[in-house]
């Protein structure tokens, strides 16, 4: 368990997956979750679950919308301490087989999406002379894709490899941090697909040295380790929870 007693914290995609768990664990710790998620029904019913817990419906592919939706929270918070971005879409199809409608949509959800919700929260937490931002990429976004993410996805992730550390690198005077967390494939509903095809799922697992899928709650650890204050010299930081895909 991380303290957060006394923080609010907002999670993007919190209504469930890594998401919902990453909220657990901030209420768990004493914090108070916003959950910023475009389901409204799931949303809501995730925050009455866990309990001290806000919701806002919050459109990722839309830059207005999500300038719109932070603007309303930040105005609506005596503080705001920590931004999470968990919120993203997978594309599968092989590259040669990507439309240009589904790269850009790609790529405007994880990429975009994520720069606006961290621009529209920088200059607050410049203001407040600190904040942290954890990101939530993927090991795809290191080895090229994989049999779920394939090449947009990955191009979107390690795009936000990059955006996450040039944050880091810009807001470190201003006692901003800004760090990501990797996953792989971990069991959630946006892996059903993959998790239900049993020749693709082994071929997966058979990548992981630990031998199996993450559960979310394994992945929601490291990112509230780099959203506590346990995390207070850590910066820039890519953070594997692959089961050792990567091993860098």
């Amino acid at each position: 368990m991380f303290d957060f007693s006394g923080k609010t914290v907002l999670v993007t995609g919190g209504a469930q997956g890594i998401g919902k768990e990453t909220v657990k664990g901030v209420v768990a710790g004493g914090g108070h979750a916003v959950i910023l998620d475009i389901n409204e029904e799931v949303g809501k019913a995730t925050a009455a679950e866990v309990g001290n817990c806000s919701f806002y419906k919050i459109d990722l592919g839309s830059s207005e919308n999500i300038r719109a939706v932070m603007a309303q929270v930040l105005a609506d918070f005596d503080r705001v301490d920590v931004l999470i971005n968990v919120g993203g879409v997978i594309s599968k199809a092989p590259f040669e087989e990507i439309s240009d409608a589904e790269w850009e949509r790609t790529l405007r959800i994880n990429l975009t999406g994520t720069f606006t919700t961290c621009s529209a929260i920088y200059p607050y937490f410049k203001e407040k002379k600190g904040g942290r931002i954890v990101n939530v990429s993927s090991v795809a976004g290191k080895i090229g894709g994989g049999l779920l993410g394939t090449a947009a996805y990955a191009s979107s992730k390690a795009g936000v490899n990059g955006l996450t550390k040039a944050i880091a690198k810009e807001g470190g005077k201003y006692g901003i941090s800004c760090n990501a967390v990797c996953p792989s494939f971990t069991m959630t509903s946006m892996t059903r697909t993959l998790a239900e095809d049993a020749e693709k799922s082994a071929k997966v697992i058979g990548m992981i040295p630990l031998g199996r899928a993450a559960q979310p709650v394994e992945i929601a650890q490291m990112i509230l380790f780099f959203a506590s204050d346990a995390a207070s010299f850590v910066n820039g930081e890519i953070g594997d929870c692959d089961g050792g895909i990567v091993l860098d």
